[in-house]
């Protein structure tokens, strides 16, 4: 079974959160349901926009964002068929009920002065798209129903991605893992096979990997930054 349910959130490193928050409530009609010291980050904001109650769009905000510059083709692709470096978001989609709402979504972006393409039917899913702040590349989309593999996966890219058919099957279906509660400790950090995080000042990786989960789990920052009766 499939315990990976949904998007919580996705987070969007900005310059700019007012901006971004001003788009995303007004274009959008998203709404702002947090913004906050990000905890355990110094000197950073973070936002959240509410898709439903258990989905956000979440943004990353400190004054160092924005030293650091805008490469289209690199840290930006610009548009959802540009290219931008691995690992980075080429595209955010976000999902609407049906196409009446993907038009009505329409509407109220162009009514507003953002240009928007489509809607453009993939089969599986029917989109919109268009910028937000940033050079940030979005879509709206919705799907009638799920996604049928036996259609939807193609041979020929199988074979060019370097997938065996074995690895396609566990691909399709991967094995279940039995879990131990949570009874798993930390692989070596230093010999694990990783991905491992990056961008830690020398030596903090290891200290803070090491911390055992408990101590981890008492020193969390969870009172909200404002008392509600």
């Amino acid at each position: 079974m499939n315990k990976v349910e949904g998007l919580h959130h996705l987070a969007v490193c900005t310059a700019d959160i007012k901006s971004q928050i001003d788009f995303f409530t007004d274009k959008l009609g998203m709404e702002l349901v947090a913004l906050y010291w990000m905890h355990g980050v110094e000197n950073t904001f973070h936002g959240f926009l509410r898709l439903n109650d258990e989905s956000s769009v979440a943004f990353v905000c400190n004054p160092d964002i924005g030293k650091i510059p805008h490469q289209l083709g690199t840290s930006h692709a610009g548009n959802p068929g540009a290219n931008s470096a691995g690992g980075t978001m080429q595209h955010l989609a976000l999902k609407v009920k049906n196409h009446e709402e993907l038009l009505a979504m329409r509407d109220r972006l162009r009514s507003k002065g953002v240009p928007v393409l489509g809607p453009v039917d993939h089969g599986f899913c029917r989109s919109i798209y268009f910028a937000g702040p940033e050079e940030l590349s979005l879509e709206l989309s919705y799907s009638e129903e799920p996604i049928d593999a036996r259609a939807w996966i193609d041979p020929e890219v199988v074979e060019l991605a370097g997938i065996s058919a074995e690895e396609l099957e566990q691909y399709k279906q991967p094995p279940a893992f039995e879990d131990k509660g949570g009874a798993v400790p930390q692989p070596d950090v230093k010999t694990a096979p990783g991905p491992h995080m990056t961008n830690y000042p020398e030596g903090i990786y290891e200290l803070v990997m090491g911390t055992p989960d408990e101590t981890i789990w008492e020193r969390s920052e969870n009172e909200p930054p404002v008392k509600v009766a």
